[in-house]
């Protein structure tokens, strides 16, 4: 990992933020002028820092309204049953992520979004029961997001 430095971080922090900013507008606001701050933000590219810009939709205005959280444990703890089940769940558009996790009754925690209750018994009937190797499924559904972020803290890098 490269050092980072005062201006790098502020790049991050402001593109984290909004990655629709100008250069110029970037530029005037970590103080440097605009070819330098091309640069950098190219270098925070080839470096692996910026892995690509996306845009943030509305769930809600798209009908997405439920979310929920699914605990998934596996029958059998060997890499072929977790490889088949990561094969199998990279397919299913309606989960925005799946992690492996330790110190639950669970294997894997996956964060779904639906339109509704009846979306979601499709998706754990239709899909998520029937993967090979899921032996239990327990589900908890978000009553009321209160902090939403795709900013990464970046506090722990500064001098």
């Amino acid at each position: 990992m490269s050092k980072l430095d005062r201006y790098d971080l502020r790049i991050l922090e402001a593109l984290q933020h909004d990655a629709r900013i100008s250069n110029q507008e970037l530029a005037e606001r970590i103080g440097l002028s605009p070819s330098p701050c091309s640069r950098r933000v190219k270098q925070l590219e080839d470096d692996g820092y910026i892995n690509r810009q996306v845009a943030l939709l509305d769930r809600k205005r798209l009908g997405l309204s439920l979310t929920a959280y699914v605990l998934i444990g596996m029958d059998r703890h060997t890499p072929e049953r977790f490889e088949h089940f990561q094969e199998e769940i990279r397919r299913c558009p309606e989960v925005l992520e799946c992690c492996l996790v330790t110190g639950m009754d669970a294997d894997y925690q996956l964060k779904v979004v639906v339109p509704d209750m009846e979306h979601y018994q499709k998706l754990l009937l239709g899909t998520l029961t029937r993967i090979e190797g899921v032996s239990s499924v327990r589900s908890s559904f978000v009553l009321q997001q209160i902090v939403s972020s795709t900013e990464l803290p970046l506090n722990h890098l500064r001098d």
